[in-house]
């Protein structure tokens, strides 16, 4: 982890504590991050800032939701990135927002990779162990269907079925999150 990154690790951890100055320092050096990431990605940058500030009092309201065992970055990242998608949806404004292309919002070469790590845990972990040791070996390592299915006790045409209904399961609980 970079000095900022570990800067602002220990600052979230010490206004989790009820440290306010910690707080405000912690709002301080997320602010121009926030801002650069929503400039770059919205088609007006005059947006940014609004966007800036929803985040903050979206971050600002579900801090309590934050796990201190885990990087801090993904989670402001997850924040930032649904608030962008809300406000082309409220522009009427058709664009993808992939994780693949997210940047980098803390100066941590691996933002994205965490958010996309923690994201896809706890997606996986509503599956079903069976079915999420299949989807990870077919959807995640590039296995076929009849490499994996035998390796978790599926015929071929049954782990057909699993993965679909895994997969449409997965779509569901993403769209009611989303919601």
């Amino acid at each position: 982890m970079e000095d900022i990154d570990l800067q602002i690790q220990s600052l979230i951890a010490r206004s989790l504590r009820g440290d306010g100055a910690a707080y405000g320092q912690l709002l301080s050096l997320l602010a121009p991050r926030l801002r650069a990431y929503f400039i770059r990605r919205s088609p007006d940058p005059s947006d940014a800032e609004d966007l800036v500030q929803e985040t903050l009092i979206a971050i600002h309201t579900k801090r309590a939701t934050y796990d201190p065992a885990l990087p801090f970055a993904p989670w402001v990242y997850g924040i930032a990135r649904y608030k962008l998608i809300d406000h082309f949806r409220r522009r009427g404004v058709r664009r993808h927002v992939p994780l693949e292309e997210a940047g980098v919002l803390l100066d941590q070469a691996d933002t994205e990779v965490g958010a996309t790590r923690v994201d896809l845990q706890r997606l996986l972990s509503r599956l079903p162990a069976r079915q999420r040791g299949l989807l990870e070996d077919v959807r995640l390592r590039g296995m076929t269907i009849a490499e994996a299915a035998p390796l978790h006790g599926y015929s071929e045409g049954a782990a057909k079925v699993a993965l679909h209904r895994s997969m449409k399961s997965l779509s569901a609980s993403v769209a009611a999150d989303e919601d």
